[in-house]
């Protein structure tokens, strides 16, 4: 049985369960997040926030990164068409994107099919987003989301890093 299977049978469990209910699209905490896609923060991170589904606009990506203009056009609409008032990059502790190999990724595209004159096209460390530490990584992301021009200047960006395994918190740039 392959993945997309069991995920169909789980929607229609799902579905027989659920009670609809009608919600706005606006984030009711007035909260923008970014944060990594690591699948250990799945189903744990908004709890350790004290966020429910609807609470906040929540962008992921690998090592909660800023590589290309994807992550600031989705805080900028966010903040300018959604109501967002404050935003924030949430590292976390043994990030997957930390220290990352070009030479091991450079082989697994290849192994993958993936054509060599592609991959010598693009910077392999810079492309996939690794990062050389979780807390740096933070400080990076948050300068650059602040230093955007499609970002307000009066827009609090801060800067925390969650222990993926206690769930504690700790703010790294407090954004007021």
């Amino acid at each position: 049985m392959m993945i997309i299977d069991k995920i169909l049978k789980a929607n229609e469990d799902f579905i027989k369960a659920f009670e609809p209910k009608k919600m706005s699209h606006l984030p009711q905490k007035k909260l923008c997040i970014v944060t990594c896609m690591d699948t250990r923060l799945t189903g744990f991170l908004e709890p350790a926030l004290g966020i429910e589904r609807g609470d906040a606009k929540i962008i992921k990506n690998a090592g909660n990164t800023v590589v290309d203009q994807d992550v600031i056009r989705s805080v900028a609409a966010s903040i300018l068409t959604l109501g967002v008032e404050e935003v924030m990059v949430i590292g976390h502790t043994n990030c997957g994107m930390a220290n990352v190999n070009p030479e091991k990724l450079k082989t697994a595209m290849e192994e993958r099919g993936i054509d060599p004159k592609e991959i010598a096209k693009v910077n392999l460390k810079e492309w996939i987003g690794a990062i050389d530490d979780e807390e740096s990584n933070v400080f990076q992301t948050v300068e650059q989301i602040k230093n955007s021009p499609f970002i307000p200047e009066d827009a609090p960006i801060h800067g925390l890093i969650i222990d993926i395994e206690s769930g504690a918190l700790k703010v790294l740039v407090d954004g007021s």
